[in-house]
C-alpha cells in the first residue's frame, strides 16, 4: 500500500549476527525537503540498544532524515568486531557508527596505528559514548581527527568533576574502583590520578581482577573495596566503566555498608550505582548530539575530519537524598539550587 506524500520510511535491517536488533519504523520527510536519501547507517553498539541509539533515531526522525539503520551488538567483546567489519565491506552503507571505545578502536584503530578499514577510508564513521577521545588516542586532537571520522564523549572533563566533588565534601584521598582491560575507564583514571598529583591529594584506584581469558571477575572487590577505605577514602569514584556498571548489584551494598560516599560518572552508573552525587551527560542528548554530527556528513556533505569532536555543554548535577540521609552527609545548602535531587 502506497505511503502517503510527506511519509518516509526508515527501516532497521537484521541480516546476521546473534545480538542484531529489528528496531521500529519511523517517518522522515528527507525526500520532500529536497535531501538525498534514504541514508544506510551501520551501527555497532557495544552491550546492545541504550538511549544514545534511541535520541540518535529519534534526531534523525525530528529532522526529517530518512534512514535504514542496520544495528550489530558486539556483545562486550571487541573481537566480534571484524566480522562486522566483513559486512560493512559488502552492504557498503553511507555511515558507521560505533559506540564507545573498545568498538571504535576495534573499527578504526588508534590514529597513530590505524585499521585496515580505517587506511581505506571509504566510508565515514561517527563514533560515541568514548569517554576520552584524545588519551585513548582515537583523534590527537578535539577540532580534528585528521581522518574519515568525527564523533562525540559522553564523560564531562574530570577537572569538572572534581569541582563537584570538592563543593559537596573537600577530598581527604580519592578512590577509583575500575576494569583495567576497559581502556576508556583506564584512561580516566590516569587522568584522575595526574590530577591528584596536581591538586595534593591522594588517589587510590584498584583493578577488578581479571581471568585467564582476560575477562574481568568481580571475584575479590569487597576486598579492594576495604582498602580503598582503609587507606583513608572519603569519596568512592565510579568512572565510565561497563563491568562495573555491570557489577552494581555487588559493588553498591558493600560500598554503603563500608560507609563510603560515591560519585558517578556516568548514566548508567548513576541508574544502577544509587550514587551520592553525580555529574553526568544524558544518554539521549549525546545521542541526539551525535546524530547532528551524522546529519552534517550524509545532508551537509561535510568532510567528517572539519567536524570537531564535542560533549554537551550542560551537564546534569545529581543528588540522592536516600543515599545522603543513610550516610548522615548532606548537601550545602546553596547546592540545592542547580542539582536535580533524587528521593527528597
Amino acid at each position: 500500500m502506497p505511503e502517503k506524500k510527506g511519509i518516509a520510511r526508515r527501516r532497521a535491517l537484521a541480516l546476521m549476527a546473534a545480538g542484531a536488533v529489528v528496531l521500529p519504523s519511523l517517518t522522515g520527510r528527507a525526500q520532500d525537503e529536497g535531501k538525498k536519501g534514504p541514508f544506510k547507517i551501520y551501527q555497532i553498539t557495544y552491550r546492545g540498544e541504550t538511549d544514545v541509539e534511541r535520541g540518535f533515531r529519534d534526531y534523525l526522525d525530528q529532522h526529517g532524515i530518512e534512514a535504514e539503520i542496520i544495528m550489530r551488538n558486539a556483545e562486550r567483546n571487541p573481537a566480534n568486531v571484524p566480522g562486522f567489519l566483513k559486512e560493512i565491506e559488502e552492504i557498503k552503507p553511507d555511515l558507521v557508527y560505533t559506540w564507545g571505545t573498545p568498538v571504535t578502536l576495534a573499527t578504526v584503530g588508534p590514529y597513530d596505528d590505524p585499521s585496515a578499514f580505517s587506511l581505506n577510508g571509504e566510508i565515514p564513521v561517527v563514533f560515541t559514548m568514548v569517554s576520552a577521545p584524545v588519551r585513548a588516542k582515537v583523534v590527537p586532537d578535539l577540532q580534528s581527527s585528521g581522518r574519515n571520522l568525527t564523533g562525540t564523549f559522553h564523560v564531562v572533563p574530570p577537572e569538572a568533576q572534581l569541582r563537584a566533588i570538592q563543593s559537596y565534601r573537600p577530598i581527604e584521598t580519592l578512590g577509583l574502583l575500575y576494569t583495567p582491560t576497559e581502556r576508556n575507564s583506564a584512561v580516566i583514571v590516569e587522568r584522575f590520578k595526574q590530577l591528584g598529583q596536581e591538586q595534593g591529594f591522594p588517589v587510590v584506584a584498584k583493578a577488578f581482577d581479571v581471568n585467564d581469558q582476560g575477562r574481568p571477575v568481580s571475584d575479590g572487590f569487597e576486598t579492594l573495596l576495604q582498602e580503598i577505605k582503609d587507606a583513608g577514602a572519603n569519596w568512592l569514584v565510579y568512572p565510565p566503566d561497563t563491568f562495573l556498571g555491570s557489577q552494581m548489584d555487588l559493588v553498591r551494598p558493600a560500598a554503603a555498608r563500608l560507609k563510603l560516599p560515591t560519585f558517578g560518572t556516568t548514566e548508567l552508573l548513576v541508574d544502577k550505582g544509587q550514587c551520592l552525587l553525580s555529574l553526568i551527560c544524558r544518554y539521549y542528548s549525546v545521542g541526539q548530539l551525535t546524530a547532528s554530527k551524522a546529519e552534517q556528513i550524509l545532508v551537509e556533505g561535510r568532510d567528517p575530519a572539519t567536524i570537531p569532536i564535542e560533549t554537551l555543554k550542560r551537564f546534569s548535577l545529581i543528588i540522592n537524598i536516600p543515599v545522603a540521609k543513610a550516610l548522615q552527609l548532606y548537601p550545602p545548602l546553596s547546592m540545592l539550587n542547580y542539582a536535580e535531587v533524587i528521593g527528597a
